[in-house]
């Protein structure tokens, strides 16, 4: 993992630890939202209000889920 160039210590949050995954609930609609955040919640797996979808925690799927942070809601779960 390569440190922010302020050279200042990643948070451990963004550490991904070995069988995780993220429980990610689908809270808010699509409607008169932008295509790439369409196209990040269809990418998830989400497909109504109310859905929810188990997805492996990494950095990959973690980008997903910022970019619509606002729409959906997200657990760290044991796998």
């Amino acid at each position: 993992m390569r440190w922010p160039v302020g050279g200042v210590r990643p948070s451990k949050k963004f550490v991904v630890k070995e069988n995780t995954m993220l429980r990610v609930t689908q809270k808010k609609s699509l409607i008169g939202r932008t295509q790439r955040q369409r196209q990040c919640v269809k990418a998830l797996g989400l497909r109504r209000i109310g859905h929810t979808v188990d997805v492996p925690n990494n950095p990959s799927t973690r980008g997903l889920v910022f970019k619509v942070q606002h729409l959906v809601d997200v657990e760290v779960v044991e796998a």
